[in-house]
């Protein structure tokens, strides 16, 4: 599956659960990550990104497509982000 994954979470919290996305996901843009996925690392993510997250607070979204050829990735201006195979 690929994954767009983007995150809004407090200051005291924001650097180990960046460094948790960055073992799963590509970094592409300030809190945004992309990148495929099984269902299984998918689940393994969100069960270790739980027990980081302050669920009153931090505000995490997946989007999940099921098939990266139906993804069109159009950038205006600096392509911050490397698209590639992580695990």
């Amino acid at each position: 599956m690929f994954i767009i994954g983007v995150y809004d979470i407090g200051e005291k919290r924001v650097a180990k659960v960046k460094k948790l996305f960055d073992q799963f996901l590509f970094w592409s843009q300030n809190s945004v990550f992309e990148g495929e996925l099984s269902k299984a690392q998918l689940a393994e993510f969100k069960m270790r990104l739980g027990k980081i997250i302050d669920k009153r607070y931090d505000s995490v979204i997946f989007y999940v497509i099921g098939n990266k050829k139906w993804v069109v990735r159009d950038v205006v201006g600096v392509d911050m982000g490397n698209m590639g195979n992580i695990l």
